[in-house]
């Protein structure tokens, strides 16, 4: 798959949980869904502004929750991503970004 289209994906898949969070007053519940808005977060900080500081601001423990869904899907690239410090995470972030949205796509109805 093309990185654009992955790209695109994660923006349009994280626009509607951020705009169902803002309907439900909260952070989302399902861990998908907390999956997708963590994802999105650290994306928007690498891509934005080439660190994942702008994610920490956006949400501070965007890692530890993003870790905590991907162990509840059993996501095991989403793991080991979000497991990684936040150093070795912007260091291969791009080169993991694929593997977990492939893993996430493949949880569409979790």
């Amino acid at each position: 798959m093309i990185a654009d289209d992955n790209e695109t994906w994660l923006l349009e898949a994280g626009h509607a949980v951020i705009e169902k969070r803002v309907a439900a007053g909260g952070l989302p519940h399902a861990p998908r869904e907390r999956l997708i808005h963590c994802l999105w977060v650290a994306d928007y900080g690498m891509r934005n502004a080439g660190d994942l500081a702008t994610a920490a601001d956006l949400h501070p423990l965007f890692r530890e929750d993003g870790l905590a869904a991907a162990r509840e899907l059993a996501l095991p690239c989403a793991t080991a991503a979000f497991g990684l410090s936040i150093d070795e995470l912007e260091r291969n972030y791009f080169e993991l970004f694929d593997g977990i949205i492939a893993e996430i796509k493949g949880r569409a109805s979790a």
